[in-house]
């Protein structure tokens, strides 16, 4: 009802009040309307005034204790295939997805600097080895002479001066030969260099896996000289390791060998166990966030797990089956500060009774009951209605104490 449709109804009253200035007309009318919703809220305050509480039974069940964390997967075992000679890509024998074995030839860059390289070495091995046979046979005709001119000195048929030039020619030819020889170990050391260099002109692969990346294709020129170049990436797919980021808070509560399981976002319902490996020591940081690393690897037989999937990483702190188990947010903290130690209302008829309990394992919903509770007891979680309520089951989870 509007004011207006109230000044025109309280015009039929007795002419004492239409008497009345229009601004205390007003004012009755409006302090009428405030009386009539008082009554009003009065009325619906007495119908509602019995306190109405959220409650949930004690049931049985299982119960995790767990710290939870982000993670991507990668092969364990992975190498970067690189190349060690430069030269233009003229073949790659395998594409992204082949499985290669240990030793099979992936890929082919152009041999033809490193064949000319080689044959010109094999030609100066050739060319040192006739000047070694020449040089020997010049040494065994000094020798020769010297021994004949050494025989004549001693009858006086020759110089002394002659028999010593031949004694000096001798040496001379033999350290020429000497020479000779230590410039074919050169050469030889040369043309094993070379050889090596021809060698590296085919890419064998260095482990059985799986080409799961290839970086450079074929007809690209590589340039070892500045940084080895990568060509593609071998993995062994039939294990993986999650690296999960551990937050600073939570890396304390974690320990090698810890039983750890994980889902994925493409298969929620299906999880993968397994136990921590290592958990590194250095950290990284993230938007201020000190995260550290910690390693899980899993056996990956039907492949269905590929790199760089995304896991939602569960450690296990602690779990307890076919327990007693209470609602969070039914619990409050007992006045006594007892480790495990709460207090909880329990539904007695129609009026909540305070009960202390003992609690094991919790997680954010659920806690396990070691005494003080028994299953189907209701227990009281808030109040309908109620700003605490909301508080209570969005917040601590702590209903108000009656």
């Amino acid at each position: 009802m509007t004011f207006e449709r109230l000044r025109q109804r309280i015009a039929t009253l007795p002419a004492a009040y239409r008497s009345l200035s229009p601004r205390a007309q007003w004012a009755i009318a409006a302090t009428f309307i405030l009386i009539l919703a008082a009554l009003i809220w009065y009325a619906r305050s007495a119908e509602n005034g019995a306190t109405k509480f959220k409650t949930e039974a004690v049931t049985r069940g299982d119960i995790e204790q767990t710290v939870t964390a982000l993670g991507a997967l990668q092969p364990k075992d992975y190498v970067d295939v690189g190349a060690q000679a430069s030269g233009e890509l003229k073949i790659v024998h395998v594409q992204i997805g082949d499985h290669v074995n240990k030793g099979e030839l992936l890929a082919e860059i152009d041999p033809t600097v490193y064949e000319s390289a080689v044959a010109a070495d094999k030609a100066k091995v050739r060319d040192l080895q006739a000047q070694i046979k020449r040089q020997e046979a010049q040494l065994e005709l000094s020798r020769i002479q010297n021994r004949r001119n050494q025989g004549l000195l001693k009858i006086n048929a020759v110089s002394k001066d002659t028999a010593d030039i031949s004694a000096a020619t001798v040496k001379q030819d033999q350290a020429s030969l000497d020479s000779l020889k230590a410039q074919l170990d050169q050469a030889n050391s040369t043309l094993e260099g070379d050889e090596a260099n021809l060698s590296y002109t085919k890419i064998y692969a260095p482990m059985s896996g799986t080409v799961t990346s290839q970086t450079t294709l074929q007809g690209q020129t590589l340039n070892n000289k500045q940084t080895a170049p990568t060509i593609l990436q071998i993995a062994d797919l039939s294990t993986m390791t999650v690296k999960a980021q551990v937050a600073e808070a939570d890396v304390g509560r974690l320990k090698v060998g810890m039983p750890v399981y994980f889902t994925t976002l493409g298969m929620p319902d299906r999880k993968w166990r397994s136990t921590i490996r290592q958990i590194l020591p250095t950290p990284e940081t993230v938007n201020d966030v000190i995260l550290y690393d910690a390693l899980i690897d899993v056996a990956n037989a039907d492949n269905a797990l590929m790199t760089s999937m995304t896991a939602q990483v569960f450690f296990l702190l602690g779990e307890a089956k076919n327990v007693p188990i209470v609602p969070v947010a039914a619990l409050r903290p007992a006045k006594n500060g007892e480790a495990g130690a709460y207090r909880v209302m329990v539904m007695d008829g129609s009026r909540p009774t305070a009960r202390d309990v003992k609690i094991g394992l919790m997680n954010r919903i659920s806690a396990e009951v070691l005494s003080g509770l028994e299953e189907g007891d209701i227990v009281v979680t808030g109040v309908e209605g109620t700003s605490s309520t909301k508080k209570a089951s969005n917040g601590a989870g702590r209903p108000p104490m009656l």
